[in-house]
């Protein structure tokens, strides 16, 4: 454990004392941001290098920090630089020490390819020890035919010229054509259903103690968070009773489809935040049912969750808790679900053997994140559940961990 932590802070002392971590000033238009890499050589994945006015510390989530962008290839630069807020991200993430950020652009900008948009987010994965979960999870969304599914980039990032690491470049969850595409009305909801711990304004709570922040309409009248309250206080409701009756009402309740996309992906990865605790995300339309969707944040999944008793593969879990456990009790939908693994198994399968391919892509962006973070074999941080002798191992354990969940799953689907 010394050696580990002593290995740490000279990576530290290394990044800010060498390379410097004050400057007098930024540039107003620099053409091109600097990139000293000699520490941490070009990885195979782009770097995204950030620049903060007069090098301001990101402190907190809510102080939106004028910034400079830019993107660089091997050698040379492949954007402009581009004008942007950066604030923290994350509620007890971001106060590990490699957190993550929100960006958001002065001006809609398309990266990487992906659709234009003011508002990204950069995930930094630090209690995920393979860096793979949150990826992995949208590629199985995106296989099992999910309405919308954030896209994602692998990216190494600098900060006011100090390497930060590894780092996924998302999409955030928000409203618009290439994302969650609704209407934009005082009618139509997205909302995320939040933990009691951590929940964000606007919001309603149900008679059941469910927060749900409101994330569109933006800027809610009481009438329309009325509206939405009395409509989750009578879902909630409904789903707390339909199984006694065997009703099919629920099918005017609840999208069946993409509940059941949802509640397979959550409980395959067996995701600790996905039992209708935190990271929630639904639809509702006035006159429609409630849709399950879009998926999001699985760093505690695939083996990695945080409580001991939920780190096994075998075993139900997301149907044993809150309102997932009123819905997987309607025989429509429990049966509807047994038929969904069955069709759907080796879309499940293929993801184990997919592993090694998204594992090359950051093999050698892993080796300078954990130059940077020497915490492979550290647990001083609740977010580093396990210890590991390598990176190797790491990846090992968790495929190890999916071939037994699935072989567990083949094995009690109609349990």
């Amino acid at each position: 454990m010394i050696r580990s932590l002593l290995k740490y802070f000279i990576a530290i002392f290394l990044t800010c004392g060498i390379c410097g971590c004050y400057w007098a000033e930024t540039e107003d238009n620099p053409e091109n941001l600097p990139l000293n890499d000699s520490m941490y050589p070009y990885a195979g994945v782009p770097r995204v290098v950030i620049e903060t006015e007069n090098f301001a510390g990101v402190r907190d989530r809510e102080t939106e920090i004028p910034s400079k962008f830019q993107i660089y290839g091997e050698k040379a630069p492949e954007s402009e630089v581009l004008d942007l807020t950066v604030r923290g991200r994350g509620n007890s993430s971001f106060k590990m020490p490699k957190y993550g950020m929100k960006l958001e652009f002065t001006d809609k900008v398309s990266l990487f390819g992906m659709p234009k948009n003011r508002d990204w987010a950069l995930v930094a994965n630090f209690g995920d020890k393979t860096h793979l979960r949150n990826y992995m999870m949208s590629r199985l969304s995106e296989w099992l035919g999910a309405k919308y599914t954030p896209r994602m980039q692998f990216v190494e990032v600098y900060l006011n010229r100090n390497y930060m690491g590894l780092y996924l470049l998302t999409e955030t969850v928000k409203v618009g054509k290439n994302r969650v595409n609704i209407d934009e009305n005082d009618t139509t909801f997205l909302i995320e259903k939040e933990d009691s711990k951590k929940f964000d304004p606007p919001y309603v709570l149900t008679d059941n103690l469910y927060y749900y922040h409101i994330k569109a309409p933006k800027n809610p009248s009481a009438e329309t968070e009325d509206l939405l309250l009395d409509h989750l206080n009578a879902f909630e409701s409904f789903m707390m009773e339909q199984y006694r009756h065997k009703s099919t009402e629920i099918l005017d309740w609840l999208d069946i489809d993409d509940y059941l996309l949802f509640y397979w992906v959550q409980e395959y990865s067996k995701n600790e935040d996905g039992n209708y605790a935190r990271s929630v995300f639904m639809t509702w339309k006035k006159g429609e049912p409630i849709h399950f969707g879009p998926l999001w944040d699985f760093d505690l999944a695939f083996g990695n969750a945080s409580r001991e008793r939920n780190q096994s593969p075998e075993d139900w879990y997301i149907r044993n808790y809150r309102l997932n456990y009123y819905i997987m009790r309607n025989s429509i939908v429990k049966d509807a679900a047994i038929d969904y693994w069955n069709y759907h198994r080796e879309t499940f399968r293929a993801l184990i053997d997919s592993i090694p391919v998204y594992r090359a892509i950051i093999e050698k962006a892993v080796d300078n994140e954990y130059r940077r973070w020497p915490v492979i074999g550290n647990t001083e941080n609740w977010a580093l559940k396990d210890p590991y002798d390598s990176y190797d191992e790491a990846v090992e354990v968790m495929t190890d961990w999916m071939k037994k969940r699935f072989k567990w799953i083949d094995e009690n689907i109609k349990n």
